[in-house]
């Protein structure tokens, strides 16, 4: 589905993104969303970027705390994890509740212990506003790796970890979300549509 004539929105996945679970902390408040879009920029001086929908309460977090970890996913992370830090607010959850293992880093921000290959802590160098999402650049400030575990790619994320869609989903008239499986019943998709589960837009939906 594409709304740009020559565009297909489908090209993007085939980019060799990461999954990695951005963590901040504001006073006595932790939280931590899901992002795709980390990246090496330079190597000396260490420097990462990311960018982070403005829609995530973790990006008011780090904006105003100017640190942050991110927690690089491996490929044996259960469906679970994306459901706990993608398809719900830190604004009205607390997304650490019932967390079996709690681990900091010397920033005093959670990282993800079980399901992390690695780690890396960011110092805010600069900001740049990009309609919908802020690209943010960053000085690295510590960086460990955990385990041996593959990076898990976007594309394994669809092959492997996220749940194919129900069968009754398939009777049904309508659009899935192909991040989370969310089935929209209608004959047309609105072109401003949000999913109300992971917050993806219309062009991450395919008709049924």
């Amino acid at each position: 589905m594409s709304d740009l004539t020559g565009i297909d929105n489908a090209a993007f996945f085939k980019l060799s993104y990461g999954l990695f679970i951005l963590t901040a902390k504001d006073g006595d408040k932790d939280n931590g969303c899901i992002i795709n879009t980390v990246s090496q920029m330079t190597d000396i001086p260490k420097r990462i970027s990311l960018t982070v929908n403005k829609n995530n309460f973790t990006h008011d977090m780090i904006l105003k705390t100017g640190i942050f970890n991110v927690s690089v996913l491996g490929v044996e992370t259960p469906f679970s994890v994306f459901q706990q830090f993608g398809f719900q607010s830190g604004r009205t959850v607390d997304k650490f509740a019932g967390a079996q293992e709690k681990k900091r880093s010397p920033n005093g921000i959670l990282y993800e212990p079980r399901y992390a290959n690695s780690y890396i802590s960011g110092k805010i160098i600069s900001t740049s506003d990009y309609d919908t999402h802020t690209l943010v650049i960053a000085d690295v400030t510590e960086a460990a790796v955990l385990n041996a575990v593959q990076s898990v790619t976007y594309q394994y994320y669809f092959d492997h970890i996220k749940p194919k869609p129900p069968v009754e989903s398939s009777k049904k008239k309508g659009y899935i979300c192909k991040i989370c499986g969310y089935v929209y019943e209608g004959d047309v998709l609105p072109p401003d549509f949000v999913c109300p589960i992971c917050k993806h837009g219309a062009a991450d939906f395919e008709k049924l």
